[in-house]
């Protein structure tokens, strides 16, 4: 007997979530059934044409649901590869150079400013576009275009062509997602030891509204983000009275507050958000152009944005969450003055002194009282007039009753204070500390103190920068940092060894895959984009399998036609003293080249054409093709991949770039250029809501012949912008970093589990970590025992 899937929202949100875990999402099983259903075979060849295959057990239960749901199944994934948004570039064929230069666009220039005085045998001779450009003879081929050459406007449009689907030379293999793999998952993402990003954040949004009406696991929440998401949910279920018990401190309610009012998790600034959108609006043209300035603009349209108002309703919630927190007074004075600035605007926009004179509302006007008053002292304060006085013993008394800061500010009191003391005290209080921060500690000691160079910081709502390193380092000599970063390792596996040895474990053997000692943990990683495909966790690093790497950004589908200016860059960074780099040496260091816009031909790198407005809806594309043995023979060392917002204001939301490899070559269409195969996809993102002007999304290492997916915002609307000291900051941040494979040898050694080399499914070891349970990174933060 057939099954149907059901076509409700639910199933929907949960199918997108398993795809992104290489699965598909078939709730009920049946009993097996010997019959041969040829729409099977027609289904997983077409799922092998946009690059995935099926295992036996999803094979058995595909065969049972009839074709209408096989139908449905495929057009998830067609929309997932983006298969009938529009892949056409603006050159046809642009792997043959069109022989353009800087000349052919002055010429067209000068043709379009003085068109009236122009001969009127040279008008004869020109052609006028839709666009309504004036293009001169011997400039543009223009039988190579399929827009204006011009003003990057594109005008004809081709199709993926069928012939070129399947060139991959790798098949994804789906697995089988049933009811008990959606909901163990789902707890998986609410109880994740570290910080969710943007493509589990969106995943657990979906299992929230998939189980919105039935009851939500009985969990144990430790993320505050996480949190927020399940907060809203039962707000918006009429249950706010039960989120009372999930709030611990003022705190969690004003990232719940801000969570509604922007969407961001974290309570990034009012000034940052500002700032941001000024920047981003900042154009190169705006030096000679004489339009307003939309940066003064868009600062007003952020500012409008940002101003609080709330109904009666949501007031008096908030009033009573506020009012019934098990906080001390001063306590909650003391967590509130921080923001201090942002909870005057929270306390007036929610009139909570008009509730506090309410019967029962008592705490919460003896809080605004000493709030407003300053009536209450803060903890840092304290800290910090210690500090400066060197007072070793009263910092260090103060800094062990809150372990988590005490953790964060540890390597700048070594350096304070001295190794000794600071270590002492720290190792009293370590048990405490989360093991998402006892990881972070182990993993940038040896960064942090080292001698000369930058570091890696990424500021709350900023871009990622490369600061100076601590200039106390200079106070010691090599010698000491190597005991520091020494005392910090020994203290900290102890610490995990110790919590490992805690656990109760009767198992005898483990088996842990190869891969894994690829795969970095994800601690700290915040990343804001999406994906859709299966996910990867940034620094994860995937082999070339050709000698080509195609780069793709596609964007603007269900948008008005309009100038939205998008750029697909590259930047070839070589080895010092290399003469094969046309451009020569750079602020930033090293000898460099750049294939983008302003130069579409380049030694081992060919683009597809500038577009920079977009058509009626359906989006558009640019390529980029690298040519990695021809870079290897000029002595390139790395390549940088970057998309950027050259027109005003931010990287668009639904963007998607990313890459293709396939061990064979990959076809470009004389006819309509289309290049892009979904079967030869390595890795693809998708920008969902952000504040990013220029976005870093991998990086081609040569020589290692691998690409690193690693993501990286900096304020630049050209890739030349770029500093590419802040890559290879993020670069040596990510090495840092532990993997998968050694935080699992830590288990073993402290739990005294046999390895096993081999998994044998005759004989399997107790304990199975293979590539595709890591897959789940929320289900890898387990292994932070705290």
């Amino acid at each position: 007997m057939e099954m149907t899937l059901p076509t409700t929202t639910k199933f929907s949100n949960i199918s997108t979530v398993a795809i992104r875990n290489q699965a598909i999402y078939i709730p009920n099983q049946n009993k097996e059934t010997e019959k041969q259903n040829e729409n099977t075979f027609i289904l997983v060849a077409n799922l092998a044409k946009l690059g995935f295959g099926v295992d036996e057990k999803l094979l058995i239960e595909l065969n049972k649901l009839p074709r209408i749901d096989q139908t449905s199944i495929l057009f998830d994934f067609k929309m997932v590869m983006g298969v009938n948004k529009n892949w056409t570039p603006l050159v046809k064929g642009w792997d043959v150079p069109t022989g353009e230069d800087i000349t052919d666009h002055i010429i067209t220039w000068f043709t379009n400013i003085f068109a009236d005085k122009t001969a009127k045998n040279e008008k004869r001779r020109a052609t006028t576009l839709n666009c309504g450009h004036i293009i001169p003879a011997n400039t543009f081929p223009l039988e190579r275009y399929n827009g204006c050459p011009f003003c990057g406007t594109p005008f004809e449009f081709g199709e993926l062509e069928r012939e070129n689907f399947g060139q991959g030379s790798k098949l994804k293999i789906l697995s089988l997602w049933t009811n008990k793999e959606a909901k163990n998952y789902f707890k998986d993402l609410l109880t994740s030891q570290t910080a969710l990003d943007a493509t589990q954040i969106d995943s657990l949004k979906k299992m929230i509204q998939a189980y919105k009406e039935e009851d939500l696991p009985a969990v144990e929440i430790k993320m505050k983000e996480t949190l927020m998401l399940f907060i809203s949910n039962l707000v918006e279920l009429n249950q706010a009275q039960k989120a009372q018990d999930y709030f611990k401190s003022p705190v969690d309610v004003m990232r719940y507050l801000w969570y509604k009012h922007t969407g961001f998790l974290q309570i990034i600034e009012p000034k940052t958000i500002i700032q941001r959108k000024s920047k981003n609006n900042k154009h190169i043209g705006n030096i000679i152009s004489k339009d307003l300035d939309k940066s003064a603009i868009a600062k007003l349209g952020a500012t409008a944005e940002l101003k609080l108002k709330y109904s009666r309703k949501e007031c008096f919630m908030v009033a009573s969450w506020l009012n019934n927190l098990e906080m001390n007074n001063d306590t909650i004075c003391e967590a509130m003055h921080p923001k201090r600035q942002m909870w005057v605007r929270f306390i007036r926009a929610l009139r909570l002194a008009e509730y506090s004179k309410k019967a029962g509302f008592e705490k919460l006007k003896t809080v605004l009282d000493k709030f407003y008053n300053k009536d209450y002292q803060v903890w840092q304060s304290k800290v910090d007039t210690y500090r400066l006085r060197t007072d070793v013993e009263k910092t260090m008394a103060l800094l062990k009753q809150r372990p988590g800061l005490f953790a964060r500010s540890l390597f700048a009191n070594m350096l304070w204070f001295g190794k000794e003391d600071t270590l002492a005290a720290f190792s009293e209080i370590i048990d405490k500390v989360p093991a998402r921060l006892v990881f972070t500690l182990n993993m940038y000691a040896k960064i942090y103190f080292t001698l000369g160079g930058t570091r890696a910081v990424k500021p709350l709502g900023g871009t990622n920068k490369n600061i100076p390193k601590n200039q106390l380092l200079s106070l010691y000599d090599e010698n000491q940092l190597e005991e520091m970063k020494k005392g910090i390792e020994e203290l900290c596996i102890l610490a995990m060894k110790k919590r490992f040895a805690n656990q109760v474990n009767e198992n005898k053997t483990i088996f842990i895959d190869p891969m894994l000692f690829k795969i970095p943990v994800s601690i700290g990683d915040r990343s804001e984009t999406v994906q859709d495909m299966p996910s990867a966790l940034m620094g994860t690093r995937f082999d070339i399998e050709g000698d080509t790497v195609r780069l793709f950004m596609q964007w603007g589908e269900g948008l008005s036609a309009q100038h939205l200016d998008m750029d697909l860059s590259c930047h070839v960074a070589y080895e010092p003293n290399n003469n094969n780099a046309k451009k020569q040496y750079n602020q930033h260091g090293g000898f460099y080249d750049i294939c983008s816009y302003s130069d579409l031909v380049i030694d081992g790198c060919k683009h597809s054409g500038d577009i920079q407005s977009i058509p009626n809806k359906i989006g558009t594309a640019e390529y980029i093709d690298i040519n990695v043995a021809e870079l290897r023979q000029k002595g390139a060392k790395y390549v940088t991949f970057t998309s950027n917002a050259y027109s005003n204001g931010e990287i668009t939301p639904n963007l998607v770039v990313g890459w293709m490899n396939s061990k064979f070559p990959m076809k470009i269409s004389k006819k309509t250029g289309v290049a892009y195969d979904p079967s030869c996809v390595q890795h693809q993102v998708r920008i969902q809501r952000a504040l990013t002007k220029g976005l870093v999304f991998g990086v081609l290492d040569i020589d290692a012949n691998k690409i690193i997916w690693l993501e990286l915002s900096f304020h630049g609307q050209v890739v030349g912008q770029l500093n590419t000291k802040g890559v290879e900051a993020l670069l040596e941040k990510l090495n840092a970093k532990l993997n998968i494979g050694n935080l699992l040898l830590l288990k073993a050694e402290a739990q005294n589990l046999e390895i096993v080399e081999t998994n044998d499914s005759k004989n399997p070891a107790d304990e199975i970590y293979s590539k595709e349970w890591a897959m789940n990174t929320a289900a890898v933060t387990k292994l932070l025992v705290d």
